[in-house]
């Protein structure tokens, strides 16, 4: 990964260098290895598609922090906190045109098609989210939003593992359903979190996404057993941004209720079906591991 900035511009250098060293859980490489080893893919070329789908993943969060004006992410300094919107704009470009490369030096068509319709799902959905999600009350909608904004990659990492491995297409699809119910509960979870997290470990303020007018999970919920309360109506009628002191209260009230309970319990059950879905591949180390991790993800505190 930092190979791909050898011979570009010297800030560019500098730029992946203090992204890549904020580290993060490397959640896609590590599902990537596990599921190719497991299905025995060569080991280059897992290597290479980690690479490629933990670039896609960074450029990713450098064009969301810039959208949404953090400062901060993994307690570091985000690249618009210290460059311009432009410059920043720019980097991301790069990162993902270096993560596209690399997926190309799989030297598999199918991986690379798969890659560049996942880039097409995450962006359309950060559009969604920017233009037609705000104030709306919608499991379609939000089902649709957390696919795009955190399964869609997920799919694709498990996915395109698999593909460049000797395995057989049920296996194939086996382990893209396996990466798919990973992401909606690992996404399930991030949306409880923003409720019930400190600040200091999720990296951002509690209930940063209904202050703008995002409504997760755990909202929708409360919305369907509270459909009076004053912060619901200011939400649904578009006032989010105009009676903060209600909608620190509606978070309050949202992290009290039982609506968390059956949010988490809808992320086990997709947990519980990702794990169904292993029971196609070979018992062993890989297989353990990946089952940890699927548990990992109900289980994290952030």
């Amino acid at each position: 990964m930092r190979r791909q900035a050898d011979g570009a511009h010297p800030d560019l250098q500098a730029a992946l260098e203090h992204l890549l060293a904020a580290g993060g859980k490397r959640i896609r490489p590590t599902l990537c290895l596990l599921i190719g080893r497991m299905l025995a893919a060569p080991r280059q070329r897992l290597i290479t598609l980690g690479a490629a789908v933990e670039l896609l993943h960074t450029a990713t969060l450098v064009h969301d922090d810039l959208i949404d004006g953090s400062l901060l992410r993994r307690g570091s300094a985000t690249l618009n906190a210290q460059w311009s919107p432009p410059a920043t704009v720019l980097t991301g470009d790069f990162i993902f045109a270096r993560a596209a490369k690399l997926a190309a030096d799989t030297d598999h068509l199918p991986l690379m098609k798969l890659f560049a319709e996942t880039l097409a799902i995450i962006v359309n959905g950060e559009l969604t989210q920017l233009f037609a999600a705000r104030g709306l009350a919608s499991r379609e909608n939000y089902y649709r939003r957390i696919y795009a904004k955190t399964a869609s990659l997920l799919e694709m990492t498990t996915c395109a593992a698999a593909m460049i491995s000797p395995a057989g297409e049920d296996v194939v699809e086996a382990m893209r359903m396996f990466g798919y119910h990973l992401g909606m509960a690992f996404q399930i979870v991030d949306d409880v979190l923003d409720f019930t997290g400190a600040q200091d470990e999720v990296g951002k303020p509690v209930g940063s996404d209904l202050l703008q007018g995002l409504i997760t999970l755990p909202t929708l919920y409360y919305i369907e057993t509270h459909p009076s309360d004053v912060g619901v109506r200011a939400l649904l009628e578009g006032r989010y941004l105009f009676e903060k002191e209600a909608m620190e209260v509606l978070i309050e009230r949202i992290a009290a209720s039982d609506s968390i309970e059956k949010a988490m319990e809808e992320a086990r059950e997709h947990v519980r079906l990702a794990l169904e879905k292993l029971a196609a591949t070979p018992e062993g180390e890989e297989r353990s591991a990946l089952e940890e991790l699927a548990r990992y993800t109900v289980n994290r505190r952030f």
